[in-house]
């Protein structure tokens, strides 16, 4: 999956956030976490955004590391609404249950992979 793929991917996640908070009951825990879930789950599309200027290595990883903890408070938000049972959509909320964890899948990977590329070059700037 290329930057732009992923980023695409992140803005729709977002998006079909944003309107899976019209199935949420409407009521003082209901409004309580359709804010969180929307600001959790349009962070990571902002913040992937802000990684693709990262100033260095260790910056891009941070970025991507706040992105990775805002999916993870999405999908705890998604399972409290779930237990809770806040939300008249079982289908479309336990599809964006599917996609939080492959979008987590995917940050983890990318976050080990450029930590494991910038602990390489240092190793090599060492020798």
């Amino acid at each position: 999956m290329n930057k732009q793929d992923l980023e695409e991917r992140l803005i729709d996640f977002a998006a079909n956030i944003i309107l899976f908070t019209d199935y949420v009951q409407k009521s003082f825990a209901g409004n309580h976490l359709s804010g969180q879930i929307i600001r959790s789950s349009t962070s990571p599309a902002l913040n992937y955004g802000e990684a693709q200027s990262a100033e260095s290595k260790r910056d891009f990883i941070h970025k991507m590391g706040i992105c990775l903890k805002e999916l993870r408070e999405t999908l705890n938000c998604l399972k409290i609404i779930e237990r809770a049972k806040l939300s008249s959509s079982e289908e479309v909320k336990d599809k964006l249950k599917k996609e939080a964890n492959e979008l987590i899948s995917i940050f983890v990977a990318s976050i080990k992979t450029a930590k494991n590329n910038n602990d390489n070059k240092k190793l090599k700037e060492e020798e």
